[in-house]
């Protein structure tokens, strides 16, 4: 992804508060950010306090990316990452594919003479 994914420590959890400095933005933004985009859902302790991932974490490093740098709305930020979501899960189907179909697969070959044997015999 970028560099700034690498500077995350290695925890399970984050407090809001490690989280708004490892983003660089106040803790009420990661709030509205958590209400306008959908992927973005920290859990909450037993206090009440949002716990958010090491993917919360990068997701939110991402969002800042798109919104501060690529400058792109909320809006255009919300589609870029649906898009990227899109490509990922496709790339990753195609891989599954290609892994239970490899490309020197001698089926469609078969195919083909099984073809042209219906064809000689009708």
């Amino acid at each position: 992804m970028r560099d700034e994914s690498t500077a995350i420590p290695d925890k399970l959890f984050f407090r809001i508060g490690e989280v708004s400095q490892l983003v660089g933005v106040e803790p009420y933004v990661l709030r509205y950010w958590e209400s306008e985009f959908p992927g973005l859902s920290p859990k909450k302790s037993n206090t009440g306090q949002r716990m958010f991932r090491r993917k919360d974490v990068e997701l939110l490093l991402n969002i800042k990316h798109l919104l501060y740098n690529e400058k792109f709305t909320i809006e255009g930020a919300r589609k870029a990452l649906k898009a990227a979501k899109q490509s990922e899960e496709k790339t990753r189907l195609q891989a599954m594919q290609e892994e239970l179909f490899p490309m020197d697969d001698p089926l469609p070959e078969i195919r083909r003479e099984l073809a042209d044997i219906l064809k000689i015999l009708t």
